[in-house]
């Protein structure tokens, strides 16, 4: 079995983008776990785990380029997936919370 190393510099950005991408995975989860109401709840993990999500993936992205030779296309369009469909969900969730929320008053019609 013939094995390709990747050079150092290529071998710490994939690691910093691995380190990165966890730690804003672990914020995002302690967000979800420690903020007070669904507001915020939706707020953290939308935001900083699609970051984490991304990071990882474009980590992934660069090692098996580096290690195929040529681009993974692969995780950067599941990257693209991730990064425009958390947003949007997040944000779709937030209007059915905010429609279906009692305790506001009722918006004027338009």
């Amino acid at each position: 079995m013939d094995t390709t190393t990747l050079p150092l510099w290529a071998d710490a950005l994939v690691a910093a983008l691995l380190v990165a991408g966890a730690a804003f995975s672990l914020v995002g989860s302690i967000g979800l776990a420690r903020l007070s109401d669904f507001y915020r709840r939706v707020h953290a993990p939308t935001k900083s785990t699609t970051l984490g999500v991304g990071g990882v993936l474009v980590a992934s992205s660069l090692h098996f380029s580096f290690e195929l030779g040529h681009p993974s296309l692969r995780e950067f369009l599941i990257t693209v997936f991730v990064l425009l469909t958390a947003p949007i969900s997040a944000h779709l969730m937030v209007k059915a919370a905010l429609h279906l929320d009692r305790t506001r008053p009722p918006s004027p019609p338009e």
